[in-house]
């Protein structure tokens, strides 16, 4: 084994208090992500549906080179994050699956509006709901209203709102005209 082979993982706060974001030395899915808000909603995702066999875990989110879980309320992270922790190193030092099959939308005809509000949602957003261990996809855009989905740390955090009328919609209202407000569904 080479230092290469070594895999590290460090558990970082987000801004929603019941979910942590595991970050690893490697990455683990790239350019897609999987999330799941419940053990039966799990589908072709090994290592999600091992995380889930923890009686604390109620939310998994796969992306780049972390995983976001989301805990119960009945828990404190003092007791359960050093187990996490180590779950998360040793699944991946093992070289087991993370994600047997991701399954991508077809591409789609897009018109000059669409491809703006993507490429600022890319560009700007992302990398900041990223950071914060979640992630944010365009679903649609219908008479002036962009719908988006909310997945990891920002599904169900008290300051998803804020952030999403004040940040996210301000953005796209200035940058793109043709927006009027901008709405999150459920991942």
């Amino acid at each position: 084994m080479t230092l290469d082979d070594i895999v590290t993982v460090y558990a970082e706060a987000t801004p929603n208090p019941e979910s942590m974001k595991f970050v690893a030395n490697k990455m683990i899915l790239a350019n897609e992500s999987v999330d799941f808000r419940g053990k039966e909603k799990v589908k072709n995702a090994p290592m999600a549906s091992a995380l889930f066999e923890f009686p604390y875990v109620k939310g998994v989110f796969i992306m780049n080179n972390f995983v976001s879980i989301t805990k119960s309320v009945d828990y404190e992270w003092f007791d359960i994050m050093p187990h996490l922790k180590k779950f998360v190193q040793e699944y991946l030092q093992a070289g087991k699956e993370v994600v047997t099959k991701v399954e991508v939308l077809s591409p789609e005809d897009e018109d000059v509006v669409v491809g703006k509000i993507k490429k600022l949602l890319d560009d700007h957003v992302k990398p900041a709901v990223e950071m914060d261990g979640g992630a944010i996809t365009f679903q649609d855009f219908k008479e002036g209203v962009v719908t988006v989905v909310m997945k990891g740390s920002c599904s169900g955090c008290p300051s998803s709102t804020m952030t999403l009328k004040a940040g996210i919609e301000n953005l796209l209202k200035r940058m793109v005209p043709e927006v009027e407000a901008v709405e999150a569904v459920p991942g």
